[in-house]
């Protein structure tokens, strides 16, 4: 996970905001690609085009999964494990 500074994070949260405006119950896996995906594109745009710079963006996505699965699913998964036992 990328801990970023505090004024890092500040700068950032003024968009996170309008971000967690747009997401709903009803917002689709559709839209949330949509909003990945436009993150992905809008990093392309301002650094360029180059090898260094895909290389971040993909960086960035695989690193960001692999601590949402770290973070988030594989606690959820933990729980469902003790309420309903396990498969293995």
């Amino acid at each position: 996970m990328p801990y970023i500074t505090h004024d890092e994070r500040t700068r950032l949260d003024a968009v996170t905001g309008a971000i967690d405006a747009a997401i709903t119950d009803k917002t689709s896996a559709g839209e949330l690609n949509y909003l990945v995906s436009h993150l992905a594109k809008a990093f392309i745009a301002a650094k360029g085009m180059r090898y260094e710079h895909l290389n971040a963006a993909v960086g960035a996505l695989e690193s960001a999964k692999a601590e949402f699965q770290r973070r988030v699913v594989a606690p959820y998964e933990d729980k469902k494990i003790a309420e309903n036992g396990d498969v293995y």
